[in-house]
């Protein structure tokens, strides 16, 4: 599209059309330095659109489908300026460095949510020119023009705890390291496979998901009429899961409501319950002081009430920590306890954890498990939700393509949670997601930087078929890819919490990338070490590794932990290793005569400690591919 500089009223011009621009152009927006600033919208067929910014003037048509675009030339990192496109003028806009924040939960995860070192941001976070745009989240079957909402806020002690903490960190280090703007633009979901972020049109290329793909673009019209009802039914099961009154008004948290014909449960429970569950207990106290309730854990959302009075109320995203109950709210004698539980991400609500389910004090403790009164017919049942937002491409439709006209530095992503079952099929998949979204947004091989998964779940030694493990695997084979960086995460896990609350290193990791691929500082050690070489000598191996630094390092001990080895028949092993040289390991095991295989790192939740001199983790590996 040809733009020309002209002077021009908007005022006294009758050609000026009215414009409607995408929610993303707004106020203290940041728009990316040294490429073109583009705007575009929506008009007045054949009517004018003009813009200025900084002294500069350009004008477009509307074309005949009420579209316009048009763009500024390039600038260096600065501002504040005001932009006005046909009399809608955004004030406080920035030039700098803009990121999309994209992913899953982990990407998600907002620093409020007891992230470490939470109150030291906190202290340290008045930083204007970092500005975080939230897409909210969004599923459609064809592709949307504009986003739901938001709005660009920046940094202050108050905002960051809504921003993805993740991206905090980067960005922070990105502002105070460059000295530049940083615009973040979050489109994250929790809980989202790399499919429903992909497009349909470049998943029909592959094997794994054709087909569905197909019916997609196919079936756009039932989709589309399908994802309104079925947002319909979100809107009521958030309606009924946000109102406890509507038991309440029933008297069902009062200690003198009949519950006589409610059927009873063992809690902790095995087996899910359904619905809305109102859930009673009455237990008797000798000296009701200083005492807290211990729910151990709770699945997903809960209202708790004691003798009628409201306790606490759990959120999907909060840890259960032992509640402290306040004076005068339990009474010598008998108590009631009240939990109205339901779980909106599968309809399978649990309650309690063995071992971890009563109250106590000093002098006593009142075991709550056994027996409970319960009923989920209170409330009425919670509509079903189909998680759409999952099938291929949607998220993208709704959540991606209407940013790919806006020019980025790069994007930082955190996902694979949710493709682990999948993780024959990732490799490709991601490889395509990421060449689809460079291909969409026109600007050339952006880099693209991303999180190996974390280690999580229950430690073991050996553990030759994991999935996790399988996924870190994929994951690094997509490091093939021109531009992309992998921050790796083996050593900062949680095994009790897919969550781990250490957000803090995840982001500099990621930056560490950002600094090599993105702003090539050739010098900076970006990634931890990597397998180069095996050489195999009957009862032991040597590994070599790149990307050491100046050496070799672990953080605990001597002996380097995480290796495993195979033998002729196939069968695993945990071996021995020692750091023999500055970028090599010696591996090997009294229980293995000729070692066939040599895996490190290699299980769902691995005992890592083999650093570089960066401090960085050794991405894990195995030799038998």
């Amino acid at each position: 599209m040809l733009i020309a500089a002209v002077s021009i009223s908007c005022a006294s011009d009758p050609g000026i059309s009215e414009v409607q621009l995408p929610k993303f152009f707004a106020d203290h927006m940041v728009v990316q330095r040294d490429q073109p600033i583009r705007f575009w919208g929506k008009g007045d067929p054949g009517k004018k659109v003009v813009a200025t910014m900084n002294g500069k003037q350009v004008t477009t048509l509307v074309d005949d489908s009420g579209q316009w675009q048009l763009e500024f030339d390039p600038m260096p990192a600065s501002g504040p300026y005001d932009v006005d496109i046909n009399g809608t003028i955004f004030k406080d806009v920035q030039v700098g460095d803009v990121w999309v924040a994209g992913g899953q939960s982990n990407m998600e995860w907002v620093m409020a949510d007891q992230v470490e070192g939470l109150y030291s941001e906190i202290s340290d976070a008045d930083y204007s020119l970092i500005r975080f745009f939230k897409i909210p989240h969004d599923y459609d079957a064809k592709t949307k023009w504009d986003v739901r909402g938001g709005e660009w806020v920046s940094a202050s002690a108050d905002n960051i705890l809504g921003f993805s903490a993740v991206a905090w960190f980067f960005a922070k280090k990105l502002h105070l390291e460059k000295g530049v703007p940083v615009g973040i633009i979050e489109s994250n979901w929790g809980g989202t496979p790399a499919e429903g972020w992909t497009a349909a049109e470049a998943l029909t290329g592959l094997a794994a998901y054709r087909e569905k793909a197909q019916d997609m673009l196919d079936n756009a019209d039932y989709w589309n009429e399908e994802i309104v009802q079925n947002k319909l039914r979100e809107l009521k099961r958030n309606e009924i899961v946000a109102s406890p009154q509507n038991g309440e008004i029933q008297g069902v948290a009062n200690p003198g409501y009949d519950d006589s014909s409610w059927s009873t449960v063992t809690l902790p429970n095995e087996q899910p319950l359904q619905d809305i569950v109102w859930l009673r207990k009455t237990f008797r106290i000798k000296k009701p002081e200083n005492m807290t309730l211990d729910l151990g854990d709770i699945q997903q959302v809960a209202h708790i009430y004691l003798n009628g009075g409201r306790l606490w109320v759990k959120d999907y995203s909060q840890q259960v920590e032992p509640i402290p109950i306040p004076s005068g709210m339990l009474v010598e004698g008998e108590n009631l306890l009240v939990i109205r539980l339901v779980n909106t991400w599968n309809n399978h609500a649990f309650l309690g954890k063995k071992g971890a389910l009563n109250l106590r004090s000093s002098s006593q403790t009142i075991n709550l498990e056994g027996s409970w009164k319960y009923n989920n017919t209170i409330e009425e049942a919670i509509p079903t939700i189909e998680w759409y937002n999952w099938n291929p491409g949607f998220m993208y439709n709704a959540m991606i393509a209407p940013i790919v006209k806006y020019p980025i530095k790069g994007v930082i992503w955190y996902q694979g949670e949710s493709n682990a079952g999948s993780h024959m099929h990732y490799r490709e998949l991601f490889s395509t997601m990421i060449k689809d979204w460079r291909k969409q947004w026109g600007i050339g091989d952006f880099p693209f930087l991303y999180v190996q998964l974390a280690n999580f779940m229950q430690r073991k030694e050996v553990q030759p078929e994991s999935n996790w493990a399988y996924l870190r695997e994929a994951q690094a084979q997509v490091l093939e890819l021109p531009n992309t960086g992998m921050a790796v995460a083996i050593d900062i896990g949680n095994a009790d919490d897919i969550h781990p609350r250490n957000k803090r290193d995840v982001g500099h990791r990621l930056w560490a990338a950002a600094q090599k691929i993105a702003y090539g500082d050739a010098a900076v050690l970006a990634s931890g070490p990597v397998m180069a070489t095996i050489a195999f000598e009957g009862n032991q191996v040597v590994v070599s590794f790149t990307e050491v630094g100046e050496g070799l390092v672990t953080k605990s001990g001597d002996s380097v932990r995480g290796f495993v080895v195979q033998d002729e028949a196939g069968n695993f092993f945990p071996a021995e290793a020692r750091i023999t040289g500055k970028d090599q390991v010696t591996v090997s095991s009294k229980q293995v005569k000729n070692i066939k295989a040599v895996r490190y790192g290699w299980a769902d939740n691995p005992e890592v400690n083999l650093y570089n001199s960066a401090h960085l983790p050794a991405v894990p590996f195995r030799s038998d591919q």
